[in-house]
């Protein structure tokens, strides 16, 4: 039946009007569609996430993408305490302040014990944490080096992560490259994710400026 009743009807397509708004014409109709998308694209947020194996670069990344951006960043690093060549422990530092103390250490006595280290909570919460919470209400970009068992460790560390996601700011996440955690998950699945290798790290300091960049308009 539906056939016999639109047989031989092929109406001609309507023609689109030429100013789609009345009153307004198509030319500054467009002009105006273009600069929304422009501004709009000033507010669209910046979510890298880094990965990689340990000792690969991560942070030496993030240190040389921060020092080409012209935006105000906060946040926590995570570095090396070497001593007489050999690897000791690990320091957290405030990207703002400069601030530094120990996240873990062969010596600490006190905390979760993580392989040969110690976690030194004190430091962790006192600098790297408080850190977080200081770029998400002071800052253009938060940065967090790293998620990983040393910094999971902590109980006010997850909620100091969600609470820079539920922002409106930048982020860059370092993660360690295989830990099964469902923050973890979630982050490698919403943010931009780039893998660390030897040979693609200089590249990619000016792939993630670049992401900045074009975000900023």
């Amino acid at each position: 039946m539906l056939g016999n009743v639109f047989r031989g009807r092929n109406p001609e397509p309507k023609p689109l009007r030429q100013d789609p708004v009345p009153g307004v014409p198509q030319a500054h109709l467009l002009i105006y569609i273009q600069e929304r998308i422009e501004w709009d694209a000033r507010w669209i947020k910046v979510r890298i996430a880094i990965t990689g194996r340990p000792g690969v670069g991560k942070t030496t990344l993030i240190e040389r993408v921060l020092n080409q951006l012209s935006i105000s960043a906060g946040g926590m690093l995570t570095k090396e305490i070497r001593k007489c060549g050999h690897r000791v422990g690990f320091s957290v530092i405030a990207i703002d302040t400069e601030e530094e103390g120990i996240l873990a250490h062969l010596h600490q006595t006190k905390g979760p014990r993580m392989g040969q280290y110690t976690v030194n909570l004190d430091g962790l919460e006192g600098v790297g944490i408080s850190a977080i919470r200081r770029a998400v209400q002071e800052k253009d970009l938060v940065v967090i080096d790293e998620l990983a068992p040393m910094e999971l460790s902590s109980p006010a560390f997850i909620p100091a992560v969600e609470e820079a996601l539920a922002s409106g700011r930048d982020l860059i996440i370092s993660t360690h490259a295989h830990l099964n955690h469902p923050l973890v998950h979630r982050i490698r699945r919403e943010f931009t994710l780039y893998r660390v290798k030897m040979g693609n790290r200089d590249r990619l300091v000016e792939t993630i400026v670049d992401a900045f960049g074009s975000s900023s308009g």
